[in-house]
């Protein structure tokens, strides 16, 4: 028994140690997973950081960019206007050349004085100069209406570009927000998973720890069972032979209680004999002294004959008896100690049976646990995902709609300015294409 106890503190330190060990695992893996996950947000955060920043010189680039760009057509805008103008001016000089030699010829052929002629010519110079004084006038103010205009939509088309970087950009902020979330998402998930396998790879260790205990624990109680069995029976049979060795000395024994019996009786006989052989012979005539003598004699011989005989029979009967006694007491014995054993072993076995019952009624609540305890935690993950997930798809809808809201006011207020300025609709603001060269 004392093994026994023993050997079920030892079983129940290797459940202890094993528990203690999973649960250093289990720590150990969710501190890693902890980690895992910290680190994973830090790098969303760096990325993005890094967008940030890539966004901010990207911007300042595209700034510099697009008032280079404007700078570089208002400046192919006006080249273009001078050029216009010099060859207006060219065409004039031509056609004022060319109107001065025909008037001059109408007026050779003309019979009016010379100082009419002069004054004709003179006045047609300077209707001729005026009128191409107001042409050029015209050809400028036009020019500077196309400059200022172009200038306009190159600013509307500026203000277009720079809401069409910002929507990328934006884009570029949205995707990469939802692509770290759903890496993220990933990650927790993988966690998910292995937590879930170890956790079943451990449950599946301490259950196999306990049945491999538990076995132990049945074949050591079997084995002690046996060996109890095994003891009782030796011992039974040890009792029976020193019994059956015992049983002649005792049989002497009540053999000699009964010859004591025998000698007892015969000397009461004696005595009686003697008694009534005295009693005859006093009362008897003395010539009959001789016959009475002899005749008391036979009958005392008889009788002590058939005496001893009875006696003989007695000793026999007892040692018969005796023997059968033995025998029946030690069969009984041998079958009580047999049922007793067997309803033993049956109870033991009983108990086993009971025992790995139970325990594979709590292996299987155990797993049930798990299995429970798994589902829900998943559940809960995936709720979260789908609410980090509904969250990021708000703040996406609501960032577009801002920017979306933004620059149109600010397209509207400048298409207000300029209808203001008198450009009219959006519609009639163009600048000059540029030249292929």
């Amino acid at each position: 028994m004392s093994g026994y106890k023993r050997m079920r503190r030892q079983h129940q330190k290797q459940l202890i140690a094993l528990e203690n060990r999973l649960k250093a695992e289990m720590d150990g893996h969710r501190l890693r997973l902890q980690k895992e996950l910290e680190t994973q947000t830090n790098n969303t955060y760096i990325e993005l950081e890094r967008l940030a920043k890539r966004h901010v010189a990207q911007t300042d680039k595209e700034i510099k960019s697009v008032a280079a760009e404007e700078r570089r057509i208002q400046q192919q805008i006006v080249a273009q206007q001078k050029k216009e103008l010099t060859s207006f001016l060219e065409n004039q000089k031509k056609e004022y050349r060319l109107c001065k030699d025909k008037i001059k010829e109408e007026i050779s052929e003309d019979p009016s004085s010379k100082e009419e002629k002069v004054e004709r010519l003179s006045r047609y110079k300077e209707t001729m100069q005026r009128s191409q004084a107001e042409e050029e006038a015209h050809l400028l103010a036009q020019q500077r209406l196309v400059y200022d205009r172009s200038c306009r939509a190159l600013k509307r088309r500026s203000l277009l570009r720079r809401h069409e970087f910002e929507q990328e950009q934006l884009r570029e902020e949205l995707n990469k927000k939802r692509t770290q979330k759903e890496m993220e998402h990933a990650l927790m998930i993988r966690q998910d998973e292995s937590t879930q396998d170890l956790e079943h790879r451990q449950l599946q260790m301490l259950q196999k720890l306990r049945v491999e205990l538990m076995r132990l624990q049945h074949q050591t109680e079997l084995e002690n069972q046996e060996e109890y069995n095994s003891r009782r029976q030796t011992e039974l049979h040890r009792k029976h032979t020193l019994e059956q060795r015992q049983q002649p000395r005792d049989l002497k024994t009540l053999e000699m209680q009964i010859k004591k019996q025998f000698q007892d009786t015969c000397k009461v006989q004696n005595k009686q004999y003697k008694a009534l052989r005295n009693h005859q012979l006093e009362v008897s005539p003395k010539g009959d002294h001789k016959m009475i003598l002899k005749n008391l004699k036979e009958e005392q011989t008889r009788k002590l004959a058939i005496l001893a005989e009875q006696y003989e029979q007695s000793i026999n009967e007892m040692m018969a008896s005796q023997a059968m006694r033995l025998e029946a007491e030690q069969d009984s014995e041998c079958l009580a100690l047999k049922q007793q054993l067997e309803q033993e072993m049956e109870l033991l076995d009983a108990y086993q049976k009971k025992t790995k019952s139970q325990m594979e009624a709590q292996h299987e609540r155990e797993q049930q646990k798990l299995e429970q305890k798994v589902s829900i935690r998943r559940a809960h993950l995936e709720q979260k995902i789908e609410e980090e997930l509904a969250a990021l798809q708000k703040e996406r809808s609501e960032k577009i709609k801002h920017l979306l809201e933004r620059q149109d006011r600010e397209i509207s207020a400048f298409d207000s300015e300029s209808r203001s300025l008198g450009f009219g609709s959006h519609e009639s603001l163009d600048f000059p294409k540029e030249d292929s060269r």
